[in-house]
């Protein structure tokens, strides 16, 4: 999805802090209004936001957002995790990546490894993963859905391998610590995933903590090693401090 840098930093203002008003996003960006009116005209054409009188508002988180959509936002705190988890990885291991727009940035980060073995549902990891010579691509098959470009059943394929990471996300983390999800067949990837995988990485931005979704499956206890580019609230803390789970907080320069 083709938008600016200021269009998609509006539409993570306004999911953050709910309704903005046309005259306080043009003094922010110093741009006029009628600057601003038109990036609301496409943000509210994409699907990304509501405009009310006067200003845009978020819309109703019902259901998860389309993939190109979750590309868009929270672009900066996904870079700086994907850095940080890059440096988490050895050459020449192997990894099992689930769908999902965090774990592609991840996969992009490490397209500077050596010999990396990749597994994968997500047709989108495995395409751009081609990209480095020295890498071994392995992808399930079956149908593949269109909206996320991901492949549906892979039971037998990750049942099958036994790899060194596997690097998943969520769409929403309940306040005990819950993993939640919107289609029973993420939840069953991400778990085969986590059954079949040494380590675990688990990525998220903080705006997964109480986000809602309805599908559970798993604990955020469970992972090896949480990233996440911001500290999470402090229940979760505390559920990563009793199951010995090491939280690493990636900052906007990719450290820790």
């Amino acid at each position: 999805m083709d938008l600016s840098e200021r269009q998609a930093e509006i539409t993570e203002l306004v999911r953050e802090h709910g309704f903005l008003t046309v005259g306080a996003l043009s003094e922010r960006f110093d741009v006029t209004t009628q600057t601003i009116r038109r990036d609301l005209n496409i943000l509210c054409d994409r699907g990304l936001g509501r405009r009310r009188h006067g200003g845009l508002e978020p819309l109703a988180d019902t259901g998860n957002l389309t993939y190109g959509s979750r590309q868009i936002l929270a672009r900066g705190a996904k870079k700086a995790i994907a850095r940080e988890v890059a440096r988490h990885v050895p050459d020449g291991a192997s990894l099992a990546f689930s769908i999902g727009t965090t774990p592609q940035v991840a996969a992009e980060a490490l397209l500077q490894h050596e010999r990396l073995r990749v597994f994968t549902n997500n047709l989108n990891i495995a395409m751009l993963s081609c990209a480095n010579p020295t890498f071994e691509v392995n992808i399930a098959g079956g149908r593949l859905r269109n909206s996320d470009r991901d492949i549906l059943g892979m039971g037998n394929f990750m049942s099958s391998y036994m790899v060194d990471i596997g690097i998943y996300g969520v769409a929403g983390v309940g306040e005990d610590g819950t993993l939640l999800d919107f289609y029973e067949e993420e939840v069953r990837a991400r778990e085969l995933i986590h059954k079949n995988s040494r380590k675990t990485f688990l990525v998220l931005d903080h705006t997964k903590f109480g986000r809602a979704a309805h599908v559970r499956g798993g604990y955020i206890g469970e992972a090896t090693k949480v990233f996440c580019n911001a500290h999470p609230p402090a229940d979760i803390l505390e559920i990563l401090d009793n199951s010995g789970t090491q939280l690493v907080v990636c900052g906007g320069d990719g450290s820790p």
